[in-house]
């Protein structure tokens, strides 16, 4: 069932927005990703071919307007249906080119069609700019689905600019009135098997692409724009998801390019271009109570330029415990980053930071060929916790200049080990 704001079915979309706890609105639940097979294991998935006896939706033919003014929620809607719930033969709801103007909907799950479901996207798809029509949260929820496609070259436009002073609000008084969450593009929720390549995302409300709970995504030849200014954009958010594979994209943004959070597993992110945004973030950790272990992330051959951070992982002080081990940065390139490498568990509380240290555990973190410039003469930061020092942090081959003048490196509450060239000099 896809469901949108309307009179007709206003009831519907409170119980499926009460049915669950949204990942980013509080502390997560503890639960597992969907147990389910790779069905693209081994597939080209780069190649999109109709599937024997594939049914073609075009929304067109169920009532949407491209004009980029008329309401083409309900259309959608009805595609959703009939892809997921009415047919049994492969299914494929296509947007051809155009403008099409839609409010909030679920994609609800599971489905009755054999997957995976392929949406192809020629055209542009807006958001609606009346953040009221917000009421599950998100934008675009695919929730509770085994297999699915989102392809075709299209674009997603949050129409992002007259929400973003709600959340530059937030910053100014959390509590107040005028602090709405911003809704995110595109919003995954307990799917699997998952691929959305070749598809732009500009001027996100709030996050571009949020993950959550999910397992075997791929996420693949995307381009996600925002304004440097545009606050809370993140490119991509990943939380207590299992395989999440993020090759060949291009993000620039607001905010980080990717974020993950707790519960992350098996995540790997291959031949990214970022910047401007703040880089490539893991945290903050230690939020909330009951945090799951990020384990298993393995970056290379990224590039960042311009960002406020590069690889980067957080943790809050005086909070809860957490878990962050098995993280690896490799052939990593930079151009004018402003803080190359940092692990920080004294988030927002630097310098003289005076609270209880920080109930994180990290450990066997990993620097490999991290080579470039940074506009700040400290090159690498680690301010790990007293209580639970960084273990097995590794640094080999670095080399971070700073103009004509010496990188420096600044550690505290843990000893890495080094091998290779090394620029900025090992910590003393």
């Amino acid at each position: 069932m896809a469901i949108a704001k309307s009179a007709a079915i206003h009831v519907l979309i409170l119980c499926f927005a009460l049915a669950y706890n949204h990942a980013h609105a509080g502390p997560v639940a503890k639960r597992k990703p969907p147990a389910s097979p790779d069905i693209y294991k081994h597939k080209n998935v780069a190649k999109d071919v109709l599937l024997p006896g594939e049914k073609v939706i075009n929304v067109n033919d169920l009532g949407a307007e491209p004009n980029g003014k008329t309401d083409c929620t309900q259309a959608f809607m009805d595609a959703w249906r009939m892809a997921c719930h009415n047919l049994t033969v492969p299914a494929r709801i296509l947007i051809p080119t155009g403008r099409y103007l839609i409010s909030s909907i679920i994609f609800q799950g599971p489905c009755i069609a054999p997957p995976p479901i392929t949406i192809q996207v020629l055209g542009t798809v807006l958001a609606t700019t009346d953040i009221s029509e917000f009421e599950n949260g998100e934008w675009l929820e695919f929730n509770k689905i085994d297999g699915l496609k989102i392809i075709g070259g299209g674009t997603f436009d949050g129409q992002g600019k007259q929400s973003w002073e709600y959340t530059e609000n937030c910053e100014k008084d959390p509590d107040g009135p005028a602090c709405v969450r911003n809704p995110s593009s595109l919003y995954f929720n307990a799917v699997s098997n998952v691929v959305v390549q070749s598809i732009r995302s500009v001027n996100a409300k709030g996050f571009h692409i949020f993950v959550t709970k999910s397992s075997n995504v791929r996420l693949r030849k995307l381009k996600i724009l925002a304004p440097e200014t545009s606050p809370n954009t993140d490119g991509i958010h990943i939380s207590v998801s299992d395989g999440v594979i993020i090759s060949r994209n291009t993000i620039a943004t607001g905010d980080d390019c990717i974020s993950m959070i707790q519960g992350v597993q098996n995540i790997f992110i291959n031949k990214l271009k970022c910047g401007p945004g703040h880089g490539l973030s893991i945290g903050s950790l230690g939020k909330y109570q009951n945090e799951e272990e990020v384990r298993g992330v393995r970056i290379q051959n990224c590039t960042l330029s311009g960002t406020t951070n590069g690889l980067r992982i957080k943790a809050w002080p005086d909070r809860y415990p957490g878990a962050a081990s098995e993280i690896s940065f490799s052939d990593i390139i930079m151009h004018d980053v402003k803080n190359p490498i940092i692990i920080d568990q004294e988030y927002e509380c630097y310098p003289n930071c005076k609270k209880k240290p920080s109930l994180v555990k990290i450990e066997n973190v990993h620097f490999a060929n991290v080579r470039g410039t940074t506009i700040s003469p400290i090159a690498v930061e680690l301010r790990c916790s007293k209580l639970y020092p960084c273990k097995g942090v590794t640094f080999r081959d670095i080399d971070l200049k700073f103009g004509e003048a010496p990188t420096t490196a600044r550690c505290q509450n843990t000893n890495p080990l080094y091998n290779g060239f090394l620029m900025p000099p090992p910590c003393v």
